[in-house]
């Protein structure tokens, strides 16, 4: 599971330089809203330097959106060892995945790389997203998660939420339905813009975590520690999970189906929770 998702600007050589340091779980390499227009040529080849050094690093690349001059050359340039996915901004419909999808595929044999190599991570920022956020998901294997645009979203629709974002409820339960249906990791919030705000992010990464979300867009480094602190199970929660899963399994062994752990009803649902939560976090103790 990857939990916290730091956007680096493609131009910027000292933020580059200093990607090996950072301890997110992904890196999203921008060219798009980070980088004017006269320096996409530029951020490409500094990204490419970048990334060649990066092979122990979860390396994605947000390419520019699909109707825009600078795409082809995105995918052409970005399709290269290390990179393990792009994240594509703006996808409105299954025919954009599909167009991406193609591309990339096309670059991927052209390039050397094994099909199926790049992932894709869908950022849903408009009506049309959202309203089809489940043909997006089904659309692609090389889809895994979809990620949330709130800020372009909110533009969209002129929205002007409130501190708790109530207004931006119904567009966030989309994704993680959505997500659910497809049988695809639970999606990845919009990123929270004060940076030097850690108690509103501390909040709105909690609101998002409830909400069924599993991992952030950051824009700081930061953010990366409240994000991972947040999201990263803790040990007295790792330890009650096994707790339950043990219990429950010994129970199941002797013909109950419903028991109490320290108090608390224990049945299906709550096992299947503990047991998917000691999964993603022995995977992450692996890595």
């Amino acid at each position: 599971m990857l939990y916290s998702w730091l956007f680096i600007p493609g131009n910027k050589e000292k933020h580059l330089q200093k990607a090996y340091q950072l301890n997110a779980d992904a890196l999203i390499f921008d060219l798009e809203d980070a980088v004017p227009s006269t320096e996409k040529e530029k951020a490409r080849k500094h990204v490419v330097q970048t990334i060649q050094k990066l092979d122990n690093k979860n390396n994605f690349i947000r390419v520019n959106e699909l109707a825009s001059d600078y795409f082809l050359d995105d995918l052409e340039k970005m399709i290269i060892p290390n990179v393990n996915g792009v994240v594509l901004p703006k996808v409105n419909n299954r025919g954009d995945i599909a167009i991406a999808d193609y591309l990339i595929g096309k670059f991927e044999r052209k390039n050397g790389l094994k099909n199926g190599a790049i992932s894709i991570v869908p950022i849903i920022e408009t009506a049309e997203g959202i309203h089809k956020a489940l043909e997006i998901a089904q659309a692609s294997t090389r889809i895994k998660r979809l990620a949330f645009g709130a800020e372009d979203f909110m533009l969209d629709l002129n929205i002007y939420p409130d501190e708790s974002e109530s207004e931006l409820l119904y567009a966030r339960s989309q994704l993680v339905v959505a997500s659910r249906e497809a049988r695809i990791e639970p999606p990845t919030d919009s990123i929270y813009t004060d940076f030097r705000d850690e108690d509103g992010l501390k909040t709105a990464t909690e609101r998002g975590k409830r909400f069924g979300f599993r991992g952030k867009l950051l824009i700081h480094p930061d953010q990366i520690e409240t994000v991972n602190n947040i999201f990263v199970p803790t040990t007295k929660e790792i330890a009650e999970a096994k707790k339950i899963v043990q219990a429950y399994e010994e129970a199941i062994r002797v013909g109950q189906g419903a028991i109490q752990v320290d108090g608390k009803m224990i049945d299906v649902p709550i096992y299947e929770r503990a047991k998917k939560m000691l999964k993603h976090h022995e995977k992450r103790t692996l890595k």
